[in-house]
C-alpha cells in the first residue's frame, strides 16, 4: 500500500489490485465485501454506498477517464466519541474502488485516527490474495 497526496494537500492511501491477485471480479463485489467488515467490526457504523460511476455518466457533461469501467464509494463512520464539533468535519470514512481493464484500484483518505487507518488498510490488503488465476 502507499501513500500519496493528492492536488497536494490530501494524504491518501491507495493499494492496486490487479485482478489476477484476488478472487474478486466486480467493484460491487468489493463494496460488499467492505459492508461485511464494517457490520462486523465493534464501533464502525455502515452508512451508504454510493455509485459515482452512474452518478457522472448520468451528468450531461460528466467526465470519465476512458481507462474507468467502474467506481464506487463506500461511507461509513468509526466516530465512537464527538470530543467536539471540529471532529465531525473528518466524518465520515469512506473507501473508494475503480475498476479497470487489469486491476481495482482501492483508495482511502487518511483518518485522524491512527487505528480507524490501520483497520482500513487492513482490510484492503485482504483483497489482494495472490491467487494467480
Amino acid at each position: 500500500m502507499k501513500q500519496i497526496l493528492v492536488q497536494e494537500k490530501y494524504p491518501v492511501f491507495i493499494l492496486d489490485i490487479f485482478k489476477n491477485e484476488t478472487t474478486y471480479e466486480k467493484v460491487s463485489e468489493i463494496i460488499e465485501f467492505f459492508k461485511q467488515k464494517i457490520e462486523k467490526h465493534p464501533v464502525a457504523k455502515y452508512i451508504a454506498e454510493f455509485d459515482h460511476f452512474e452518478h457522472t455518466s448520468s451528468l450531461v457533461d460528466g467526465n470519465i477517464a476512458p481507462e474507468i469501467k467502474d467506481a464506487k464509494i463506500i461511507i461509513f463512520c468509526f466516530g465512537k466519541a464527538i470530543p467536539n464539533g471540529k471532529i465531525l468535519a473528518a466524518r465520515p470514512r469512506s473507501i473508494a474502488v475503480t475498476e479497470f481493464n487489469d486491476k481495482f484500484e482501492v483508495a482511502f483518505l487518511e483518518p485522524p485516527a491512527i487505528t480507524a487507518n490501520e483497520t482500513m488498510e487492513s482490510w484492503v490488503k485482504e483483497l489482494k490474495n495472490n491467487l494467480n488465476k
